[in-house]
């Protein structure tokens, strides 16, 4: 007896409808290029990347060392180990004059994963989410996948990036529930001083929503400025805001993955539920060379800053000279965002070409919400700044009427 083949069916495996709304990390793609273009011999200069290129601090590595030889390997809480967390809460009193206790303390698997479970946990479908502009990549994205709506609240360079109350009050509706904050920010450097925070606590406070403060960058400043929590200036705001932060920008971490936020007990603990569910815990290693990297004294950080200080005067001053460019002086972060509309070219293509024609590798500003920019991260060696931007300025004034 002969049996007929099965039939087969080519039909497609059906995604889930909330990823159409999703983007790949352009920052993520564009930099996962350069280093595969350089690892096969090319002569890449790589501005794209938004990690320091410092080693990770020695105490931080024979931490690493220590939890293997001890067997420190095992799962620990999925909200993170206390010690790290008694760590995170010395952090923000002698940094930020905030005091926590642990229960208002998770951690994560790097402050993108902060960032993405606090969203999951505060979002309902139909929540619209401000974000200024331009933005971080990853904020529009992270709200799309908690089935939110993103309200972008636009700045201009001319008022130094800066999120003023007015132009947040105009992008207001009844549906309006939380108000992401990135100071300083990634892409453009720019920051948020005392006064312009002060006036949109006000605003959280009166409305009743909630303030998401990406902190990442707080080490890292240049002409005198100062950083400033916004949870920092009174008992109302503070119960009103989700602080968030991690080792990766400061001690040179970024691949080790541990991140960090403080806010509202219940909330907290609805965030260690999720990641019960979804990650359990970050790397216990990882946690315990976070410890070790909390611990390093403030001359540490501070000496990396005084580093990048030079390469930001340097950067800046040769990006002067490209024709069409026009870059923005950052106050903080290791980011040059620079207003290219003079060119002639979108930023995409612009940054396609440097790379594909002159091994330059640059972020379009349209994935952070601004086309006619693109962003120079300088988190690269002096070297490198110049001869990427010497190879710029020699292709600008060939390509730029």
């Amino acid at each position: 007896m002969t049996h007929s083949p099965a039939k087969i069916h080519n039909e497609r495996i059906t995604i889930a409808g909330r990823m159409t709304l999703v983007s790949p990390s352009a920052t993520l793609q564009l930099t996962s290029k350069a280093k595969e273009m350089k690892s096969k011999g090319l002569p890449v200069i790589n501005f794209a990347a938004g990690e320091p290129d410092f080693d990770t601090p020695q105490a931080v590595k024979d931490e690493a060392v220590k939890c293997l030889n001890s067997g420190f390997t095992k799962y620990t809480p999925s909200s993170g180990i206390p010690e790290l967390k008694e760590a995170v809460c010395r952090k923000f009193k002698d940094d930020n004059g905030l005091s926590y206790v642990l229960e208002n303390i998770v951690i994560s698997c790097g402050a993108k994963h902060s960032l993405y479970n606090l969203i999951q946990v505060l979002c309902n479908p139909g929540d619209e989410i401000l974000i200024p502009t331009p933005y971080w990549v990853s904020y529009p994205e992270m709200v799309y996948l908690a089935g939110g709506k993103p309200v972008f609240v636009p700045t201009s360079q001319e008022n130094g990036f800066r999120a003023g109350v007015e132009a947040v009050k105009k992008a207001v509706t009844p549906k309006s529930k939380i108000l992401i904050l990135n100071s300083p920010s990634n892409p453009t450097g720019g920051i948020l001083e005392e006064k312009d925070l002060k006036a949109l606590a006000q605003v959280v406070v009166e409305n009743n929503w909630v303030c998401i403060s990406d902190e990442i960058y707080e080490y890292y400043l240049y002409e005198n400025q100062k950083h400033v929590s916004i949870a920092s200036f009174n008992e109302e705001i503070k119960k009103r805001t989700f602080v968030v932060n991690g080792v990766s920008k400061s001690y040179s971490m970024t691949g080790l993955r541990i991140g960090y936020l403080a806010g509202d007990a219940e909330v907290v603990k609805k965030i260690g539920i999720l990641q019960d569910h979804s990650t359990s815990n970050p790397a216990s290693i990882s946690q315990k060379m976070a410890v070790a990297a909390l611990n390093l004294p403030k001359s540490h950080r501070e000496n990396l800053r005084k580093i990048f200080t030079k390469r930001r005067e340097l950067m800046l001053s040769l990006l002067a000279q490209c024709k069409g460019f026009k870059p923005f002086p950052p106050q903080g972060a290791f980011y040059v965002f620079c207003d290219i509309s003079k060119t002639g070219f979108s930023s995409e293509t612009l940054c396609e070409k440097l790379l594909e024609e002159i091994y330059v590798a640059v972020i379009p500003g349209k994935s952070f919400g601004s086309d006619q920019h693109v962003r120079f991260s300088f988190a690269c060696s002096e070297k490198d700044i110049e001869e990427g931007i010497r190879r710029i300025k020699e292709w600008t004034e060939k390509n730029v009427k």
